[in-house]
């Protein structure tokens, strides 16, 4: 694959601007493609950013397109973290000559990163690009899980061609079928129709009001720990704190909970790609959505940085291990608490001649309340639904 014929350099004038940034600052630490010396050798990378200047699938919001230079302005001046990781930048998707062009060329660069075990930061663009990057997982031959953060489910007119809207019902019900689980983090009732929640209740999937998680950011952490992929639609952000998009509501996380959310994303060891959607600087007064976007990129690679190597690359043996048993011992649940993070997971049994792809999805993250419900006779929702899918 050439990843030239994909993508264009970052601009000169971006770097020039940031020539004179400080030793630490991030332009200084990365490696980037540029017009002069091409594509930097990945051997040895283990994180790149990639911008994706589409907005022809967007919901009303055209203008989200410019995006991804407005964020390198405010992402190459912050300073690094104590970090070790290897971080390229390799410039913008080209658009295509038509929106499906585009899709085929984030699908293919992804594939390629994946396989090289490199993880794609993508900066949007609209947000039906998490249906490109969701399809690049074809290539891996597993299933996956897929995590939005939106409050909305995005499932919108599955006859319409793939959208902004309705990129869900594309993941859903196109071939082949490799979607695992999906979980939504932060959904407000009054954008969601009744007849969409039902759906995801039948189908098992993982939502959660934006409410659950007001007392307790952390309640999203095992959520996003069990995640492929993560889809973060600014519209979840409230307006006042990030005014550069056509679809905010008064309503929604803080900043400094959009960057709580990247941070879990990142330390979670089975994320392998992330993505940030919508943001249209047309309307970003003062640059305010741009910025938090580039630290919500920076909490990401602070994350990443702060991994454990705790399932799936952790072995069960080294988890203290408990056991309850529900309803006089109807159902046997199995917790694990990894000695290393003091993270908590819970076993799903899985019969032996279940797909095998499955038997990734076999600790399902969960936390400390899920164990103290348990030992109240309570079945935690996360194994239960793990449960109904695996049946």
């Amino acid at each position: 694959m050439i990843l030239e014929d994909y993508l264009s350099p970052v601009r000169d004038s971006i770097l020039e601007d940031h020539q004179e940034s400080h030793s630490q600052a991030f332009v200084h630490n990365i490696t980037k493609h540029t017009e002069m010396e091409g594509i930097p050798d990945l051997e040895g990378a283990q994180l790149a950013l990639i911008g994706v200047m589409e907005d022809r699938g967007a919901h009303n919001n055209e203008g989200c397109d410019q995006s991804p230079d407005t964020v390198r302005d405010y992402l190459y001046p912050l300073f690094i973290g104590k970090w070790n990781s290897s971080i390229v930048d390799l410039g913008n998707i080209y658009s295509g000559e038509s929106l499906t062009d585009t899709h085929v060329a984030v699908k293919d660069v992804c594939l390629f990163l994946l396989k090289k075990g490199i993880i794609p930061i993508l900066i949007g663009g609209s947000q039906d690009i998490t249906y490109s990057n969701y399809r690049a997982y074809d290539g891996l031959e597993q299933t996956v899980n897929l995590v939005s953060i939106d409050p909305k489910f995005n499932l919108g007119n599955q006859n319409e061609t793939l959208n902004s809207d309705n990129f869900l019902s594309h993941v859903i019900l196109q071939k082949p079928y490799i979607l695992f689980n999906f979980s939504n983090i932060g959904y407000q009732t009054y954008f969601v129709n009744q007849d969409e929640i039902d759906l995801m209740e039948k189908m098992y999937f993982d939502v959660h009001r934006l409410g659950l998680f007001r007392d307790d950011i952390k309640e999203a952490e095992p959520i996003l720990r069990d995640a492929d992929i993560v889809s973060f639609d600014l519209s979840a952000i409230r307006q006042s704190d990030a005014p550069g998009n056509l679809n905010h509501s008064p309503n929604g996380f803080t900043g400094e909970e959009a960057c709580a959310l990247s941070r879990y994303a990142g330390i979670s060891d089975k994320v392998s790609s992330f993505g940030i959607y919508e943001l249209n600087p047309e309307y970003d007064n003062q640059g305010r959505t741009a910025h938090l976007v580039s630290q919500m990129i920076w909490y990401f690679i602070e994350g990443f940085n702060s991994r454990k190597g705790d399932y799936p690359f952790g072995t069960k043996d080294e988890y203290d291990r408990f056991i309850v048993l529900i309803n006089e011992g109807e159902h046997e649940l199995v917790f694990y608490r990894s000695n290393l993070s003091d993270r908590w997971w819970v076993e799903v049994p899985i019969k032996e001649d279940n797909n095998l792809n499955s038997k990734r999805h076999k600790l399902v993250p969960c936390s400390l309340s899920d164990y103290a419900k348990a030992c109240e006779n309570d079945i935690p929702v996360r194994w239960w639904q793990a449960l109904n899918k695996t049946l």
